[in-house]
């Protein structure tokens, strides 16, 4: 527990940071607008989406780039300069023009400058500050995400019910502005070569890890890769489109806004759960199983019929898996390819995640806009989510890295 002694308020930050950034807060907001900007624009549901996969495209091609700034300047100053630009670019949304070209050119521009403020930074600096227990503190970090997702729908549908659908925009970009802004002010930080613990350094007080090259020439990296890819496929549209899957059950907006809370509660238990269980076995092991029960989740959310009880399960075991996944990101790029340019490659990881996140929406909403459900692309990801899980068990043991394998000070 000396670790929790000693990176608690870096942790605290960190977990405060992700909550208030560029994953969760877009992907909250977003579900609750659409059915309000179809109204009063016509836009059909692929192309309200498409802002979110231009969003989500820019920022993952970008993160390797914020990764490796983050490895060169120190992760403090990219971190707290991108959650500034976000909390800008987030709130003026209130000024979208009322056209389509607009609405994207937005989401392109929150894509450029947000990507910094996502687990991408955050996570490296808890990586630095914890080894015995990563797992868990990367699970505690990305709780911030479940904090995001059952708070902010719910004073998201306030705001639109109050002054429109404009309004959650600036509304919700309060959060990183009153919160996680001065926290990180205060507290976020990597730690200093004598804080360090065992296993993140070699003798020499030097990181120890892969470069990016390195990591691009074994098979692990590319198994991530299609593994990563598959699973955001499946899941990034599920969530964005959750409140029009639930209106189609017969549903309200505050009951959807209530299915994504257990979503929010899922992706919670996900995350620390398994980011416990990461501390003590090995780590596919533990993800292989909890990528398996988004098939149930999927299966129950089919058809038209089902009741608000057999949703919200389904929205639980979606988030479940969710929260596992961001996980396996965040400790195998830790685990398997070590520190020294942890921000390199964990934003290289992430770019299928965000690309993945990003076009999943888009194909959510062809097939609603096509067919009049959702049915087609869920019984799709009941494959997606089984092949990538089963990819993880292809790994292997962990490497025993050191000074041979490459380092930077």
């Amino acid at each position: 527990m000396s670790e929790f002694k000693k990176g608690w308020r870096v942790l605290t930050a960190s977990l405060l940071g992700v909550a208030c950034g560029a994953s969760p807060l877009p992907f909250n907001v977003l579900p609750l607008v659409m059915g309000p900007i179809h109204t009063e624009y016509g836009w059909d549901f692929a192309a309200i989406a498409g802002g979110v996969t231009i969003f989500g495209i820019i920022a993952s091609l970008l993160a390797p780039l914020y990764g490796s700034m983050a490895d060169r300047f120190g992760v403090r100053p990219v971190a707290i300069g991108s959650l500034i630009g976000f909390i800008i670019v987030f709130a003026a949304f209130w000024f979208v023009p009322g056209s389509l070209p607009g609405w994207w050119a937005f989401w392109a521009v929150l894509g450029l400058i947000g990507i910094g403020s996502t687990p991408v930074t955050w996570s490296r600096a808890v990586s630095m500050w914890f080894a015995k227990n990563r797992g868990l503190a990367l699970g505690i970090m990305l709780i911030g995400t479940s904090l995001a997702a059952i708070i902010v729908p719910k004073v998201a549908v306030a705001a639109i019910g109050y002054g429109g659908w404009r309004l959650a925009f600036p509304i919700v970009a309060l959060f990183p502005l009153l919160i996680a802004l001065p926290v990180a002010l205060l507290w976020f930080r990597e730690p200093r070569a004598d804080e360090r613990p065992a296993g993140v350094t070699d003798a020499q007080g030097q990181l120890i890890g892969l470069s990016l090259r390195q990591a691009m020439r074994g098979h692990r990296f590319w198994v991530l890769i299609l593994s990563i890819l598959l699973i955001a496929l499946a899941y990034g549209g599920a969530h964005i489109h959750m409140a029009q899957i639930v209106a189609l059950h017969g549903f309200t907006p505050g009951d959807a806004a209530s299915v994504l809370g257990v979503v929010a509660l899922g992706i919670l238990a996900g995350r620390v759960l398994v980011g416990l269980l990461f501390d003590r076995f090995w780590a596919p092991g533990v993800a292989f199983p909890a990528m398996l029960l988004p098939a149930i989740a999927a299966y129950l959310l089919l058809g038209n019929t089902a009741g608000l009880s057999i949703i919200m399960t389904g929205g639980f075991l979606l988030g479940f898996a969710a929260g596992a996944e961001s996980d396996v990101i965040a400790f195998l790029a830790a685990r398997y390819f070590g520190m020294a340019n942890y921000g390199a490659i964990y934003g290289a990881l992430y770019m299928p995640f965000g690309i993945g996140s990003a076009i999943s929406p888009i194909l959510y909403g062809v097939v609603r806009d096509r067919t009049g459900s959702y049915d087609l692309m869920l019984m799709a990801a009941v494959a997606m989510f089984a092949i990538g899980g089963a990819l993880l068990l292809t790994l292997g043991r962990y490497p025993q890295l050191g000074a041979e394998d490459g380092h930077a000070g």
